[in-house]
């Protein structure tokens, strides 16, 4: 049992005689005076979560804030985390020594991998094309600084690589040369579209998502709990269905859950 040490204050206690001269220079120490009470009450358990979120950590902070604001509580529970790609040490160089039309990034984490290459090279010229508002955001703050050799030119009527490679605009005077920093996982949707509508691309793997190797058991039952799982990739569910799967082989979870 928790015991909370309360401290009464003056006019609630009872006053010291007055000094005689019995009592003089015998002075009470400094708070003798002053009583502890003991209160049994434990402090309040934390709010069970209602949403688990997912994305790397540290990247769930604003969908958190968002759903604070309905007084819905949250569990972050990373499920995955970024590495780097085979082709990443080649983004810098490649930048410099190449000239590309566009440069077509689809992803958050593949904007920042792309951004910290792009210092790294001297920050050359170049003309972004973004596959929808998430992605734009993560070159906002270097496009207040950078305005003249970053820009952000182009972004698709709907947020798919599909529509973003139907729709990505072609010089009709020259072969458009295209730039696609990727993820390993990403499909060959985007370039497979653009190489048939005439454009020359050069892909590369700049970095991978997998998944986490720990989670604590109890953030985990935690998480079992919650009505609501929020997943931001592929790769999440993946995860998801391959640790729901060990812990029904083991026995340390009710399948009637996972159903």
């Amino acid at each position: 049992m928790a015991t909370t040490l309360l401290l009464l204050p003056p006019h609630a206690l009872p006053l010291p005689p007055s000094p005689s001269s019995s009592s003089f220079g015998k002075r009470r120490p400094p708070f003798a005076s002053l009583k502890l009470r003991a209160c049994s009450s434990p402090p309040p358990p934390p709010p069970e979560p209602k949403v688990v979120v997912t994305r790397e950590q540290g990247k769930n902070a604003k969908l958190i804030d968002a759903l604070a604001k309905h007084s819905i509580h949250c569990l972050e529970l990373p499920l995955i985390k970024h590495t780097q790609g085979p082709d990443a040490n080649r983004l810098p160089a490649l930048l410099n020594d190449a000239e590309f039309d566009w440069i077509v990034v689809t992803s958050p984490e593949a904007a920042a991998v792309f951004l910290e290459a792009w210092k790294a090279a001297g920050n050359p010229k170049v003309k972004i094309a973004v596959v929808g508002a998430g992605t734009a955001s993560i070159f906002n703050e270097v496009l207040q600084f950078n305005g003249q050799t970053l820009e952000v030119a182009f972004s698709p009527s709907k947020a798919t690589g599909k529509v973003l490679a139907s729709e990505l605009p072609k010089s009709t005077h020259k072969s458009c040369k295209v730039l696609y920093p990727a993820s390993v996982k990403a499909g060959n949707e985007i370039e497979g579209g653009l190489s048939d509508r005439g454009f020359e691309v050069t892909r590369l793997n700049t970095y991978n998502t997998v998944p986490v190797q720990e989670v604590h058991p109890v953030l985990l039952k935690q998480a079992l709990s919650a009505p609501v799982v929020a997943v931001a990739s592929p790769s999440a569910i993946r995860w998801v269905e391959i640790i729901l799967e060990a812990l029904i082989a083991q026995d340390q979870i009710d399948k009637a859950l996972v159903s």
